[in-house]
């Protein structure tokens, strides 16, 4: 039995439950749930943790009964932590460590800078100013008056997916990418559409759920193609899915077409601005509706609350609005948006 917690984004922690009851099922039980975490005991292998696609990152917590850090030094608590340390680092390769990093409230006193220089030369990693690949977070512990070390199961976050081979500027978080599509119901015989892919992250997510009759990315940006491509290949999917240079209010698709569309539509802040979203989102709206198959699921993320929800509005008699989450990614607030092509002709 395992003590876990995960970190998850800000809004997203009923999603990262459902998916982590979906994949083990009684193997996981007293669950809670805080703002951007989710703590549970698991009596399953810890390897399989690494594969959630809703979790930022997931950290094996081991609780110390003891009433201030100085006691992690001694014989018995830092044994018990080293071990903790071991088992985590089997997880993956050896040279997949290089670094290691405390993380703790005060981590610069003469106590915790003592406790790192001993797991450093315990573990013969180096300690890193920042992001270590062994990262240890040390807290005060959340039912007695103890103190909590929580280890990262991997070396980097979760979120950090190994496909992207490619950077692209306001590239989409992977996991909130993954609820997205989750929202949509992934099924085999999904024709889906990623309007304005960038570097191809709600396409590449979608896949990895489930295969799709036919995917496609589109963007007017050449660059933005080329880094969705590597990212595709470096997934596996480059066979998969295809990417067009299209005009995502332009699509040269035909009338119902398409069972899943979905974007992370421009905020206005770092790409684009306020006054083209007002022009480009009743575009984007209106032709979807268009492309889209009665029953579609359109899934969009936008911090442009007011006008996604104005357009909406004016599209009701083809879109019904189904659920809207307020999530907490890169200190903003976007929103993400499931609507559902009605049976209605686009007027």
């Amino acid at each position: 039995m395992f003590d876990v917690e995960c970190d998850v984004l800000e809004g997203l922690e009923a999603y990262a439950i459902k998916e982590i009851q979906a994949r083990f099922g009684r193997r996981c039980s007293s669950i809670t749930v805080h703002p951007g975490r989710v703590r549970m005991v698991y009596a399953g292998e810890l390897r399989s943790l690494l594969r959630l696609r809703s979790v930022v990152a997931a950290y094996l917590v081991v609780t110390y009964d003891v009433p201030r850090p100085r006691a992690l030094l001694g014989h018995q608590h830092l044994t018990r932590l080293l071990r903790t340390l071991d088992t985590v680092r089997a997880l993956e390769r050896s040279e997949q460590y290089r670094t290691i990093r405390l993380s703790a409230a005060g981590e610069d006193s003469s106590v915790l800078t003592r406790l790192k220089e001993t797991l450093a030369r315990h573990t013969g990693l180096a300690i890193a100013p920042d992001e270590g690949d062994l990262l240890i977070r040390l807290r005060r512990a959340t039912l007695n008056n103890g103190w909590e070390a929580l280890v990262r199961l991997s070396p980097r976050p979760l979120a950090t997916r190994e496909w992207r081979v490619c950077n692209w500027p306001g590239s989409l978080n992977a996991t909130l990418a993954s609820v997205m599509m989750r929202m949509t119901q992934p099924a085999a015989t999904d024709r889906v559409l990623n309007l304005a892919c960038g570097s191809g992250t709600l396409l590449i997510e979608r896949l990895f759920l489930a295969p799709a009759r036919r995917a496609i990315g589109c963007d007017l940006d050449q660059e933005a193609l080329q880094c969705a491509q590597r990212n595709l290949e470096a997934a596996g999917f480059a066979k998969a899915a295809r990417l067009e240079q299209w005009d995502a209010a332009l699509l040269p698709l035909e009338t119902g077409s398409v069972d899943v569309l979905c974007a992370d539509l421009p905020f206005g802040q770092l790409i684009g601005s306020h006054r083209d979203n007002e022009a480009l989102y009743p575009r984007i709206i209106t032709e979807a509706a268009r492309v889209a198959a009665p029953g579609a699921r359109m899934c969009l993320l936008t911090h442009e609350v007011r006008l996604i929800e104005r357009v909406f509005a004016q599209h009701a008699s083809v879109w019904t609005l189904s659920t809207v989450v307020r999530v907490r990614t890169g200190g903003m607030m976007p929103r993400i948006y499931l609507a559902q092509r009605t049976m209605a002709p686009v007027p």
